[in-house]
């Protein structure tokens, strides 16, 4: 089982883990764009039995998250620096 870049995401710092087994094939995806911290973005089953291609509305789903994630290490960070913590 290996990471490989999300194409579409700006190449590195977010991943993307495919793991096959009986019942299907299962993807994680997860950020580390931010230091300190590593976001889990999505986890699902990939259901097409056509192309390896990440459906559109699970790569909506990851541009959201990742958004989400972004905003949400501004606010600790920013809280972070005003209290002087680590």
């Amino acid at each position: 089982m290996d990471a490989i870049p999300l194409k579409g995401f700006g190449g590195a710092g977010t991943f993307e883990v495919i793991e096959h087994d009986a019942s299907g094939t299962y993807r994680d995806v997860y950020t580390v764009r931010f230091a300190g911290a590593v976001y889990v973005l999505h986890v699902f089953q990939k259901k097409s039995k056509s192309g390896i291609k990440t459906p559109k509305s699970e790569l909506d789903q990851i541009r959201r998250r990742l958004q989400a994630a972004e905003d949400h290490y501004a606010e600790w960070h920013s809280s972070q620096n005003s209290s002087g913590g680590h």
